[in-house]
């Protein structure tokens, strides 16, 4: 119980500004892997069912699931051996096995009198912000009702989710939706490990510990995550104070054990600098629309003293973009280093590029703001 106490102290040290601790978690999304779906899909929801049911009842936990395995299922159904490699298969085995999956769901909740309501979201849904503000309400009172969501991307209409992620992403993503105050990714290894091979506690540095030695997925053509996969949405929980663990599916009682604190898995701390729901959702919700290069010097002003990017430093811009927009801020090197919301459209952008910001009235016509962004609304990503 040693290794539990410690990592139990250093989230509690570290968890900071308000967030929740172990003993005080109210609300938790967990995340169920196409391997473990694929491998037991009535026994496996019907095991989460029940210790989901058991930490509601004794912890007033909330609980969201994120459940892939519905492309899994429905190749079962069609007889395919393995994963699809065209989009258009990958669709049609997600539709066909979206309906089984949630039976699945269904059944095991059901057995503890607990209803559950399905979400499918697709990128655009959270990249909207919007939609985004719609699926967060709507979620908030799915699980004000006492239910279940059950959240899946929209495989049978999506195009980019279905090529990657496995659903870590969105599950990072709906982390910040409900404000939750830890993301449990359940997968078919025990963890993050080391070069040498052993499971890895605790991260405290994603990019300086787990990004080095995270692996990708594997080749079986069940599931498309794979640990990096994992580790990129840690990082993204961890920027909105969430603390995320990777834990074995297959361990017997793994969800009840990791919010006791056991040592098991690989605890990936929250950021104590964390994102407000605002940025989060910039940095890592929404699609860029366009790309704006900079120069060396406004790089430095918007990195290294926290400035608002200025239409003297820009370069170039590339894409079509509107007021309001999230536009990808690039370097000389043509690497991303920021992301915002234009205050400008592209158009004018290209008009005022290299100019001072006395220059923007006279040039356009009008001014909205001295800034391109502003930055209040920058990330640094």
């Amino acid at each position: 119980m040693s290794g539990s106490s410690s990592r139990l102290d250093i989230w509690t040290a570290t968890a900071g500004q308000g967030r929740s601790v172990t003993t005080e978690i109210r609300c938790v999304v967990v995340k169920v892997g196409s391997r473990l779906i694929a491998e037991s899909p009535a026994a496996r929801p019907a095991t989460l069912a029940d210790e989901i049911a058991y930490l509601r009842r004794v912890r007033n936990i909330r609980f969201v699931v994120v459940s892939s395995g519905a492309i899994a299922l429905g190749n079962r159904v069609l007889g395919q051996t393995r994963r699809p490699t065209s989009l258009p298969a990958l669709q049609a085995a997600a539709a066909v096995g979206q309906g089984r999956l949630l039976q699945y769901w269904e059944h095991a909740f059901s057995a503890h009198g607990i209803d559950i309501a399905q979400l499918l979201l697709t990128h655009d849904d959270i990249a909207d912000r919007q939609r985004f503000l719609n699926a967060r309400h709507t979620l908030r009172a799915i699980l004000d009702a006492g239910v279940v969501p059950i959240v899946n991307e929209n495989d049978s209409v999506a195009v980019e989710e279905i090529k990657y992620g496995d659903n870590d992403h969105l599950a990072a993503l709906v982390g910040n939706l409900v404000s939750a105050d830890a993301i449990v990714l359940m997968t078919d290894v025990e963890g993050l490990r080391d070069e040498a091979g052993q499971r890895i506690p605790i991260i405290r540095d994603v990019d300086r510990e787990a990004v080095p030695v995270a692996g990708g997925s594997s080749s079986d053509g069940i599931g498309s995550g794979g640990m990096q996969s994992k580790v990129r949405a840690a990082k993204a929980a961890a920027q909105s104070g969430i603390a995320s663990f990777v834990v074995s599916g297959r361990e017997s009682d793994v969800l009840g054990r990791t919010l006791g604190g056991d040592d098991v898995g690989t605890l990936f701390l929250p950021s104590a600098d964390r994102m407000s729901s605002r940025k989060h959702w910039i940095a890592y919700s929404s699609k860029p629309v366009g790309r704006v290069v900079v120069d060396h010097g406004a790089h430095r002003a918007v990195v290294d003293q926290g400035r608002s990017l200025l239409p003297a430093g820009i370069l170039r811009v590339e894409g079509s973009f509107e007021l309001g927009d999230v536009v990808s801020l690039l370097t000389v090197e043509a690497t991303e280093f920021a992301r915002g919301l234009a205050g400008y459209r592209s158009a004018d952008v290209v008009r005022i590029l290299g100019r001072h910001s006395a220059d923007i009235e006279p040039t356009l016509g009008y001014k909205y703001l001295d800034e391109v962004i502003h930055r209040d609304d920058l990330v640094l990503l």
